[in-house]
């Protein structure tokens, strides 16, 4: 029983962590909280879907394409409606009430297009096969390693390339960014791009474990900002080891309590870790 929780925990975890590191990203360089974000992990799921359902595409090239087309819209998002607020001087407040705006426009778009109702990938049922003890999908182990691996790229993105110095140094000081001649327009978008492309991922992940529906990624906006401050808010590696905790630490919960209770115990076990280490695990901001 209590193996499987853990495999279940492990799972879920690496989708939160996926979601967070891009949580994590955008605000360490844009440095505001953006509430919008689960929408995006619904986008990418519901993109997937479309794609592979209206283009007779591989589910996998169906996957590359919502990506790609997240991170689309999400540069578009951003100069369309956060530039032209950080232009005029906006303050964090009124970007972040801008981004619940868009959270609400755009899980209502989606309820007008696909309906509240659940929806699956047209993907054959993957039968549980018992390791361990533990019965677990192949679907599972394949949503696990695409996560792992995610994480390996965002960790060779941020230390190995010219790029993810760039955001690293524009994270630390961005005046000294600017004057050192970095292009700090292309970076936010690319940092956009890539925030975008990593929950549309996780939201194909999520769909892939579980079902498609509007409110999908709202359910997890929670846990996600749980596993962002836990690791150190706008730390990537903090992130993936918070969504790993949260993952874990709500999926063992329901073996004592009510699966009610499942994100207060995330919140408590984050409150307990702040009280220690006030900046998170890994430091932040």
């Amino acid at each position: 029983m209590m193996e499987q929780l853990i495999a279940n925990g492990i799972i879920y975890g690496c989708i939160i962590a996926l979601a967070a590191i891009g949580l994590s990203l955008a605000y360490r360089i844009l440095n505001f909280a953006n509430f919008a974000h689960g929408e995006f992990l619904t986008l990418g799921a519901y993109f997937a879907l479309f794609f592979a359902a209206s283009l007779d595409l591989g589910f996998p090239a169906a996957c590359f394409l919502a990506i790609a087309a997240t991170a689309a819209f999400g540069v578009a998002l951003d100069l369309l409606a956060w530039r032209p607020m950080r232009s005029s001087g906006a303050s964090r407040t009124a970007i972040m009430i801008l981004s619940i705006g868009l959270s609400i426009a755009i899980r209502n778009a989606l309820i007008i297009f696909f309906r509240p109702d659940a929806l699956r990938f047209p993907l054959p049922v993957s039968r549980g096969m018992s390791i361990y003890g533990m019965s677990i999908t192949p679907l599972q182990i394949e949503v696990v390693l695409i996560a792992s691996a995610a994480m390996l790229l965002v960790h060779a993105l941020l230390s190995r390339t010219a790029l993810g110095k760039s955001m690293r140094a524009l994270a630390d000081n961005p005046d000294l960014a600017r004057i050192s001649g970095i292009n700090v327009d292309r970076v936010i978008r690319c940092t956009w791009a890539v925030s975008m492309g990593l929950a549309a991922l996780a939201g194909i992940m999520y769909g892939l474990i579980t079902h498609l529906n509007p409110n999908m990624g709202w359910s997890i906006i929670l846990p996600m900002f749980a596993a962002a401050i836990l690791g150190g808010i706008g730390n990537a590696y903090g992130a993936m080891a918070g969504g790993l905790i949260i993952g874990i630490s709500q999926e063992i919960s329901t073996a004592f309590l009510p699966a009610e209770y499942k994100i207060a115990v995330s919140f408590l076990i984050m409150i307990a870790v702040l009280l220690f280490r006030p900046r998170g695990l890994m430091g932040g901001g």
